[in-house]
């Protein structure tokens, strides 16, 4: 897989987080080799023009790329606080309109990897936001070792070309069924388990407690990125598990769902932030 793009962005954010803009403004410069990120990248540019105080720059940055054909759709340019003070001006809610006209979806066939012996059951790992299938399945290829197959499932929904999300609940149900349907015919009938990171966990809840599309075994949910949780619950899940870093940000929410999450067991990871654990393999182990 190739980690060029996440490596790159990594650094900004670290640099974002710190209001080293200069520095960050510089790795972007410096990046090579990234054409088909560009929309992402230019987007980032003008996120950290924008902190920077330069709204000017961060409009210009975002006409570039939407003048070679780039793409965002609206609620990532207008909800961003980094380009609150471009709302108003005509320039930008063109590039909005613009950019809204050309936004698509597009399904994508999951992954599979298969253990050594037959399988005992199916793991269908949710990517989380930003993410690919290809991050799924070097996230959860721990399950192969403990004899399942594992199925990565991508959203559909892409928020620019390369950004993938899980925003809409019933096009999650939609992109799940997909995968489902088209299951090969040796793994159809066997045990299926919800997992997901960030907002794939999120979506692997929502689907293991609803039961929607179809009743999961059980659910195993790293770090997942909580709105709300579901009003009823379709009964109980084993293994039901939520792991959680201590240092996360998405903790305090997880924490205040808990009372609405009977059955599920949820670890808290001290020294983690939001990431999976060096140690996930072994409680998977602990868990399948």
């Amino acid at each position: 897989m190739d980690t060029r793009y996440d490596d790159v962005v990594d650094q900004i954010e670290a640099r974002y987080g710190e209001a080293r803009y200069a520095d960050a403004l510089a790795v972007l410069d410096a990046a090579t080799g990234l054409e088909p990120w560009s929309a992402e990248l230019a987007h980032l540019r003008a996120c950290v023009l924008g902190a920077a105080g330069d709204p000017d720059g961060a409009l210009r940055a975002l006409q570039h790329a939407s003048a070679a054909g780039d793409w965002w759709r609206p609620e990532i340019l207008t909800d961003d606080d980094d380009l609150t003070a471009l709302q108003d001006r005509p320039e930008f809610q063109y590039l909005v309109a613009k950019s809204a006209d050309r936004a698509v979806d597009d399904p994508t066939p999951a992954l599979v990897s298969y253990p050594e012996k037959s399988p005992k059951g199916v793991v269908m790992a949710l990517p989380g936001a930003g993410q690919r299938a290809e991050h799924a399945r070097r996230d959860w290829a721990g399950v192969l070792d403990l004899g399942h197959a594992l199925v990565c499932v991508e959203s559909s929904r892409r928020m620019s070309p390369m950004y993938r999300t899980w925003p809409d609940p019933e096009l999650a149900t939609a992109d799940i069924a997909r995968a489902l349907a088209e299951l090969p015919p040796e793994l159809a009938d066997l045990p299926l388990i919800a997992a997901g990171f960030s907002a794939g966990g999120r979506v692997a809840l929502d689907w293991a407690l609803t039961a929607r599309p179809v009743p999961a075994a059980g659910v195993l949910a790293m770090a997942p990125a909580l709105r709300e949780v579901p009003g009823s619950t379709a009964g109980s899940l084993s293994p039901a598990t939520i792991w959680i870093g201590a240092d996360d940000d998405l903790l305090e929410v997880v924490n205040a769902a808990e009372p609405q999450l009977p059955g599920c067991t949820i670890e808290r990871l001290p020294d983690l932030g939001h990431a999976f654990p060096a140690d996930f393999a072994h409680r998977l182990a602990a868990m399948l």
